[in-house]
């Protein structure tokens, strides 16, 4: 086979070659780009690769036009089918990515739309296969345009039409950048089949094609980045803030210890692993005069910063009411009803509160719905306290509740906790229990209140593993000393 070359159609394969290198090193940049939208790297890749084929099978032809051969034939006939074919699936993919931009909402209906229409320039496509209706080669197999060619670009005329529509309706929709990308890509070859029109031998459209869609994948691209740029200074903005709010909820917390060097008559450590950055449980310890320590123990309903401004509202209000000298159940009904007053959101906390008694060892306590305290005897083992549980804080106004009174000699030791604690779940969705912590309690009861909860804390990172925490894990132990 002699393959001669005229100046125009060298100048063609460069071209063509260009393009084709052009869109291959795209395509390997889409893959690498660690900015880039998932969905928008598969779209370049099939759209570049198109575009790879679709030149290449140019190329193809026109190196392979005039020459005369049975064997040629076949190779021209199928190259130009998919030169073709490819054509209109350019279409429809430039005219979906306007569509996605422009109006999605209507992607699907309109998409439909623009399927059919591949679907009839595929059909009319095969059937010029045997009619000769889009093109035909001659004997010595010379590409000549058919009767009804102008059929070929049906599709993507139409396609074209409802890109302008889109682009000029929903244009304030539509981020400039990308609009003039858009634009270029519509305009671009139309104005090169008008140049090819006069200079008739270099092939303007292939230039037009691969230069638009380069500008328009940069123009995406570059949108893209600026956004990930400010959801990245946004994000940020927020971990910074988150972190503030971490460190002013932990200052919030009594977290000094021992906390009260001054005072024989008690040991007492406590300590809260939020789940997020900040969290809803909250624990607190103060003396109500010289001889009575408050003691709470409290689970805000949901996580992160709601919870965590819930939780200082509700720990300032239990503070204050406790302060008053008022009882348990008093407190917890004063503080519910305040909750109550201003709860839009309808968040609730249940709160387990006590007062102990330094000089005695009494302990009145009161509990809204939270989990049951532990209790070591000097001489005995950490048991459960089932004690009577209210309705939550914040769940009904007007709520009366009880209270009931422990003694806790010297040498006692009180443990309470959120349920963050005994709802622990391992890789295999089991819970800790209770059963599990008051077994670890156990293994530490002779042990300082900071050691065991050191040794609870390790059972439930055991258990659990690798799995994540779901929940905030807050823990209050505290030791009767007596004077």
């Amino acid at each position: 086979m002699d393959i001669s070359m005229t100046f125009g159609n060298f100048i063609n394969v460069i071209i063509i070659a260009v393009g084709v290198g052009v869109c291959g090193l795209s395509v390997m940049q889409v893959s690498s780009g660690i900015h880039i939208r998932p969905e928008v790297k598969r779209y370049f890749q099939l759209f570049f690769s198109l575009i790879i084929i679709y030149i290449s099978m140019h190329l193809i032809r026109q190196m392979l036009d005039g020459q005369p051969g049975n064997a040629v034939h076949v190779v021209i006939m199928i190259v130009t089918f998919i030169e073709f074919l490819v054509s209109g699936l350019m279409a429809y993919m430039i005219s979906m990515l306007i569509l996605f931009v422009t109006n999605p909402d209507k992607r699907k209906q309109i998409g439909y739309y623009y399927l059919a229409l591949v679907i009839i320039h595929t059909i009319l496509l095969i059937i010029s296969q045997f009619t000769d209706l889009f093109y035909y080669f001659d004997a010595t197999n010379t590409y000549h345009r058919g009767s009804g060619y102008i059929l070929s670009n049906l599709a993507s005329i139409l396609l074209l039409l409802s890109n302008v529509v889109l682009l000029i309706k929903y244009r304030e929709r539509v981020p400039r950048r990308i609009a003039i990308a858009f634009w270029i890509y519509i305009i671009a070859p139309l104005v090169a089949i008008g140049i090819q029109a006069i200079l008739t031998q270099v092939q303007f459209i292939i230039i037009a094609t691969v230069g638009a869609a380069i500008y328009m994948y940069f123009a995406i691209i570059r949108e893209q980045t600026e956004r990930y740029e400010k959801q990245q200074k946004e994000a940020n903005r927020l971990d910074t803030e988150l972190s503030m709010a971490t460190r002013i909820q932990a200052d919030t917390l009594p977290n000094i210890f021992p906390a009260f060097p001054e005072r024989d008559e008690f040991n007492i450590y406590a300590s809260m692993k939020p789940a997020k950055e900040v969290g809803g449980d909250f624990y607190d310890f103060f003396l109500i005069d010289n001889d009575h320590l408050g003691l709470v123990m409290a689970d805000v309903s949901g996580k992160g910063v709601p919870a965590a401004l819930f939780m200082m509202i509700s720990k300032i209000l239990v503070q204050n009411y406790a302060s008053m000298g008022l009882e348990p159940k008093e407190v917890l009904e004063k503080v519910n009803h305040q909750i109550c007053k201003n709860n839009r959101e309808d968040m609730f906390v249940t709160v387990w509160f006590g007062s102990l008694n330094l000089v005695t060892g009494k302990l009145m306590a009161g509990n809204a719905g939270h989990e049951y305290p532990v209790l070591k005897k000097p001489d005995g083992h950490f048991e459960l306290i089932k004690d009577k549980h209210g309705l939550v804080i914040g769940g009904m106004d007007g709520v009366r509740y009880s209270q009931y009174e422990l003694q806790m000699d010297p040498g006692s030791k009180l443990f309470i906790y959120t349920d963050g604690v005994p709802e622990a779940t391992n890789a295999e969705n089991e819970l800790f229990g209770t059963d599990r912590m008051v077994e670890a309690l156990n293994l530490a009861d002779d042990k300082s209140p900071q050691e065991i909860m050191e040794m609870v804390d390790a059972a439930v990172e055991s258990f659990v593993g690798d799995a994540p925490q779901f929940d905030d894990l807050t823990m209050l132990c505290i030791e009767f000393v007596g004077r």
